[in-house]
This record gives structure tokens, C-alpha cells and sequence, in this order.
């Protein structure tokens, strides 16, 4: 066997599950959907979802996206983000005239519910999650007098004393880490209060801070994919800098990954790779060409993910009416429409047929 060289990458453990969740799969082809089917510009609400690359490769596509609704002309076509859009701006949307796609993660949607139905029944709400996170931000609109955000111990202290039965909600893409020690906080602070049968945890992240994990201690670096506003993507590096990995790198790309003079990849060893949950599995394979390791990829694979999440009904409509008439009124190209079967179509497959 070929002694190890010191300066050279060995092994690339790569993690599994990795990249897009059931949520994004479903809100890039959504999107992806539109694009194909009505003639520009079709606009977005917010980022798509938080990866840089998916947002230019939309760009690129005539999409604009906005931040505020009322920048949305009359009529046009818009989507509103995975990560959850407030009420009013929901009604504020379906109220231009257009067509208007809620690409909402129905992980989030729960949560949503959850907020409704216990400030309709009086109480007063904990919710663990960023301050300015879009997730967040529509989250607490939902019922935004009965709501209390916190991200720490010191912020669970801060809390009034309620008079009120008290429950106790997350943003999905929260870490464990991130979550638990408020979320003991909380029960400690408040012995009786009320928490959902089923975390509001999303799997996804869990399988991907779990798959993290399993690789973590055999690194001598660890490679996180994914953009700087992605919380799941900033979780998996807070968790592999926790795990005592010497070197933790999150990068949007392989162009970002450090180099020597004579242009190698200055790691060594044996290089752990996982990918958030926003990020496209294309930049996964551009990231293990350059590190080149020579004796290959290893994957480990925790789990499967076997979860989907079909298009909103009102799209999967007009894909039916796009059929049937082609869809007369919607300014929509019948030649462009796209399968109405998406089930084995990888949104990473769709992005990368976009460029």
C-alpha cells in the first residue's frame, strides 16, 4: 500500500444524509416549475431558500426576487419562500392579481398551526429561534401578542412571569444543541408547560447533525457546503467545531476552499464533507474533485430519507390545466411545461438543466 502522502488529501468521508431536504426539493421545483411555464419575470419572496448558488442559478432565469411584496407589479406571478411568509403578507400577495405559489415547507406549516391553535386557546408562547431569521420572523407574526422569541438561557430568564398556561415552539432548522439547553430552561422556568407531541425539529437537519457526527472524530478536517444565512448549515459547522475537529471550513464552494502556492487544496489527511440542507449536491461534487483524494470517497450513511412533499395544489393545478387548455389567461407556454409527476425528478437534476 502507497505510504500516506503529509500534504495531500487521503480520504473523504462524506456524509449521508447530505443537501436538500424534502422541503427545498419541492420549493425548487416549484419554482423551477414557473419559471418554465410564464413568461418572465416571475418574482419571489424572499430568497427561494438560503444558498447562494440556487438563488444566482434562479437570477439567471429572469426571477427577481423581493422583500417586500407591494415590489411585485400588478398581475405577475410570485412565490413565496420555503421558509414561511406572515399572514398578512400571504393575503397581501394573493391579493395583486397573480399567481401566487406559497412554497412553504409543511414542516414550518405545522408549526404555524401549533402557534394559531394555543394563542387561540390563551397562551402565552416560548419560541426558541433567530432573531431575524425569515423562518422566525413569519413564525411570530402568526400571533404576534402572544409570542416571546429566545435563543439563550439568560433571554428564558428574562421572561415575564405569565398568567397564563405557557407552550413552548422551535424553528425547525434549529441544532439539538442549539435547542435543548433553552428548551430545558424553559420546562424549568415553566414546570407545566406545553410542548407538541412530535418535535418541531425538522428530520432533515437532525439526520444531517446526526450524520455529522458518525464521521466527525475520524477527521483531520471537516468541510461544511452551504451559505452564511443558512441555519442548518451554520449548525452543522458549530457542531463540527464542538466535536473538537481541528480544522472546520463552511464554504459556498470549491472555489473557496484554501490553497497552496502551487494551487492544491491545503488540507490533509482524511477530510469529512456534508452540505446543508439548501445546498445542491452539484457543489458536493465540485468540492471532492478538488480536494482529489487519493485513495477516493467514502460515504457513510446513517439513515435514508424517503420523505416528499408534492408541489402546492394550486400549482399541481395548473399543470393539469396547462394540459388540458393551456392554461388560457395565465400567460402561460404549454410547449414548457414540465412533467406533472415529480416524485423521482432530484431538484438538483432540475437546477443543474436550469443553467
Amino acid at each position: 500500500m502507497d505510504e500516506p502522502t503529509p500534504d495531500a488529501v487521503e480520504l473523504v468521508l462524506l456524509a449521508a444524509p447530505r443537501g436538500f431536504c424534502a422541503g427545498v426539493e419541492m420549493a425548487i421545483k416549484a419554482l423551477a416549475w414557473m419559471v418554465r411555464a410564464f413568461d418572465g419575470p416571475v418574482y419571489c419572496y424572499h430568497e427561494i431558500v438560503h444558498n447562494r448558488q440556487v438563488v444566482e442559478r434562479f437570477r439567471e432565469q429572469g426571477v427577481v426576487f423581493v422583500d417586500d411584496v407591494s415590489e411585485v407589479p400588478p398581475g405577475r406571478p410570485l412565490m413565496l419562500s420555503a421558509h414561511g411568509s406572515a399572514p398578512e403578507v400571504v393575503e397581501e400577495a394573493r391579493g395583486n392579481g397573480g399567481f401566487v405559489v406559497d412554497a412553504v415547507c409543511p414542516l414550518v406549516t405545522k408549526v404555524h398551526h401549533e402557534v394559531k391553535v394555543r394563542a387561540n386557546k390563551g397562551y402565552s408562547i416560548v419560541y426558541i429561534g433567530h432573531e431575524g431569521h425569515e423562518e422566525a420572523v413569519g413564525t411570530m407574526a402568526v400571533a404576534p401578542e402572544s409570542i416571546h422569541r429566545v435563543e439563550s438561557i439568560d433571554e428564558v430568564d428574562a421572561l415575564p412571569v405569565f398568567d397564563t398556561p405557557v407552550a413552548l415552539l422551535a424553528q425547525t432548522t434549529l441544532s439539538h444543541r442549539d435547542w435543548a439547553d433553552v428548551a430545558d430552561a424553559t420546562k424549568e422556568r415553566f414546570p407545566d408547560v406545553w410542548t407538541p407531541g412530535r418535535s418541531d425539529l425538522c428530520f432533515a437537519t437532525t439526520n444531517r447533525q446526526s450524520a455529522l457526527m458518525e464521521i466527525a472524530s475520524r477527521c483531520d478536517a471537516v468541510v461544511v457546503i452551504g451559505s452564511a444565512n443558512s441555519s442548518n448549515t451554520l449548525a452543522l459547522e458549530r457542531l463540527a467545531r464542538g466535536a473538537g475537529c481541528a480544522t472546520v471550513l463552511r464554504i459556498n464552494g470549491a472555489d473557496e476552499l484554501p490553497r497552496r502556492a502551487d494551487g492544491t487544496v491545503a488540507l490533509h489527511g482524511t477530510v469529512g464533507v456534508t452540505a446543508g440542507a439548501s445546498a445542491p449536491e452539484e457543489l458536493v461534487e465540485q468540492v471532492i474533485a478538488a480536494l482529489a483524494p487519493r485513495r477516493g470517497v467514502e460515504e457513510v450513511q446513517l439513515t435514508d430519507e424517503d420523505e416528499y412533499f408534492p408541489p402546492p395544489r394550486n400549482l399541481r393545478d395548473l399543470l393539469v390545466a396547462i394540459d388540458a387548455v393551456g392554461a388560457f389567461g395565465l400567460g402561460a407556454d404549454p410547449a414548457a411545461r414540465p412533467p406533472s409527476e415529480d416524485r423521482s425528478l432530484a431538484a438538483s437534476s432540475v437546477l443543474a438543466d436550469l443553467a
